[in-house]
């Protein structure tokens, strides 16, 4: 009886939808290579337009799919995804609708989804309600900038219940002391990664990295060392030298404004803007390659 109650244990386990995180950044490990990690915001430029971008992400290669979900004050964001979230305000889309897009996109990949957004849109549609739709819609995981560990519990308890991770971000800034506690909460089960932002500030596509992000990304490893969870770069992320030079010391590499960029540029021709958007991923991939 204990037997066949462990097995159901570990068969619930390695079925939450969670498990696929780490399942992907397992296997670009296995690759020698850093995951790949595309942000694409919901309903920008259009719904059809967001749904193309995501399945040329999943071709160019992507590991993962960040989708984002509009707010009208993105505290985070810099000037191209404020625009782009304004945008998707203007024509209409709220969480049902970023929900139907994730769906939409699960029923086509395999490639892990998680939303990214702020609290408030999360809290005005119920906690419960978002974590059990955001399941249902095929997602893994969640992002929510605005959220600190020490206010999360309610969302974490009911994103662990349906099997989703809560995924949190850990500024430059950030003293030793408090990364490690993102860390411990970070990796309650079900579990993600922690996504280290590269640089103070908001985010947007850069010329150079800053100088401090390797030494940071080691800062964040020694203090979460104990749990083993991959660390992802974002915010800056644009050029494939930039992905090759974090696939050196971390296990994943964000790439937004720079994309979000490349969809408003080609927002009048569907076919190049997928063309492209294909194009740019695959790029960023050759170059997720360590090297020895």
């Amino acid at each position: 009886m204990q037997q066949h109650q462990q097995s159901e244990t570990i068969e619930r386990h390695a079925a939450l939808p969670a498990q696929r995180i780490g399942q992907a950044f397992a296997q670009a490990s296995r690759e020698g290579r850093c995951a790949l990690i595309p942000y694409l915001m919901c309903g920008f430029p259009s719904v059809g337009q967001s749904l193309a971008a995501a399945e040329a992400a999943i071709e160019g290669g992507a590991d993962l799919i960040e989708l984002g979900l509009p707010f009208s004050d993105p505290l985070a964001d810099g000037a191209t995804i404020q625009h782009a979230s304004h945008q998707a305000l203007e024509r209409g889309m709220n969480v049902a609708a970023c929900l139907s897009i994730a769906s939409q996109v699960a029923a086509r990949s395999t490639v892990p989804l998680i939303l990214m957004g702020y609290y408030n849109p999360v809290l005005a549609y119920g906690i419960e309600r978002f974590c059990r739709e955001a399941a249902a819609a095929g997602v893994c995981g969640l992002i929510i900038p605005d959220l600190p560990p020490e206010e999360a519990r309610p969302l974490l308890e009911a994103a662990h219940q349906e099997g989703l991770a809560l995924i949190f971000l850990v500024p430059p800034t950030t003293p030793d002391d408090r990364i490690a506690l993102i860390a411990r909460v970070a990796a309650e089960e079900p579990r993600g990664f922690l996504y280290c932002v590269s640089l103070s500030g908001v985010t947007g596509a850069r010329e150079h990295l800053p100088p401090h992000l390797q030494s940071f990304i080691a800062r964040v490893r020694r203090q979460s060392t104990l749990y083993s969870l991959p660390l992802a770069v974002g915010f800056g992320i644009s050029r494939p030298e930039h992905v090759a030079e974090i696939a050196r010391y971390a296990d994943g590499a964000v790439v937004g404004s720079a994309l979000v960029n490349l969809l408003e540029r080609y927002a009048s021709d569907e076919q190049v803007q997928r063309l492209a958007v294909r194009d740019y991923i695959r790029s960023l991939r050759d170059r997720t390659v360590r090297q020895s």
